[in-house]
């Protein structure tokens, strides 16, 4: 079994959360991949579909920016965790014409992005496959979302497109912490890969 977590915007693979999943799945001999993103939405959906076509997970967990690609991933069980299905509004309104410093290390040790018109229009064009097998996709796609979270709230269109069976607020903030990690994500993930 493999899990791919996929981290948020101006995040990295070397993230908190992927490092408490590597460490949490390391005891039931389950590996973690948690590359870095490119920052290219043109780029980053083909780099994406590669590692799923050549590692085939069998789950994927994936918070904010990560879980808008991850809902595009068909065919894998996702959890998606506050997920940011809107990164060009949110963007345009929050971020056009700014250096985003990077929140963690990246491997290719770049520190800060532009956020320019060409990236939200690359995340206006990869937004126009949301929820294209949604559903068919039901059963296999979790939503998780932050009562508190004060960056992000796209429970509107996750509830919509599928419905409220999976669909779960819980106690906290766009960010995830190791206390919501075990309390909210971990027992979905023990559920679906059956350990």
């Amino acid at each position: 079994m493999k899990v791919l977590y996929l981290h948020g915007f101006a995040s990295a693979g070397s993230s908190g959360t992927a490092l408490h999943l590597r460490n949490t799945l390391y005891e039931y001999g389950i590996p973690v991949l948690s590359p870095d993103i490119p920052t290219s939405p043109a780029a980053a959906l083909p780099f994406l579909q590669q590692l799923v076509a050549q590692h085939q997970p069998d789950l994927i967990v994936a918070t904010s920016m990560g879980a808008l690609y991850a809902e595009l991933l068909h065919g894998i069980p996702r959890i998606l965790v506050n997920p940011s299905f809107c990164m060009a509004r949110l963007l345009t309104f929050r971020g056009l014409g700014k250096r985003q410093a990077f929140r963690n290390k990246r491997e290719d040790n770049a520190k800060d992005f532009m956020v320019d018109k060409q990236m939200v229009a690359e995340f206006k064009e990869v937004e126009k496959g949301l929820f294209a097998k949604a559903k068919q996709e039901k059963d296999i796609v979790w939503g998780l979302f932050g009562n508190k979270d004060k960056n992000v709230n796209c429970q509107p269109d996750f509830k919509k497109h599928y419905g409220t069976d999976h669909f779960h607020i819980f106690e906290g903030e766009h960010f995830l912490n190791d206390a919501i990690l075990k309390r909210e994500v971990f027992p979905i993930v023990k559920q679906i890969l059956h350990i």
